[in-house]
């Protein structure tokens, strides 16, 4: 992965972090509200390597497909959201435009 700036990352990683449970928010989505709205790969790469203390589950494809470099597949990706009471799809989906969230603007 290249080298990521330093305040992209503490910006996309404050946002995960106030994701709520049963939520769900986008790669790409996370990258416009973060500034650089063509860096949702970026963003993926964050949550690849990032802080394992957050709730990276919450983060979908723009298509609501869940990630298969999550620890454990998507398969560890759906129970992970499952136990927050989200309903994930057997091709591993989920309803992303009713689940989809969005920080408070300030």
């Amino acid at each position: 992965m290249r080298e990521v700036d330093v305040s992209f990352r503490q910006r996309v990683e404050a946002v995960v972090a106030q994701i709520p449970a049963g939520r769900v928010m986008t790669y790409g989505q996370l990258a416009g509200i973060c500034g650089n709205a063509r860096a949702a790969r970026i963003v993926g790469g964050i949550a690849h390597f990032g802080d394992p203390n957050l709730p990276w589950q919450r983060v979908v494809n723009k298509s609501g497909g869940l990630a298969s470099g999550y620890p454990g597949g998507r398969s560890s990706h759906a129970r992970a959201l499952e136990t927050e009471g989200i309903a994930v799809s057997e091709d591993y989906k989920v309803d992303v435009l009713s689940l989809l969230w969005f920080p408070p603007t300030s």
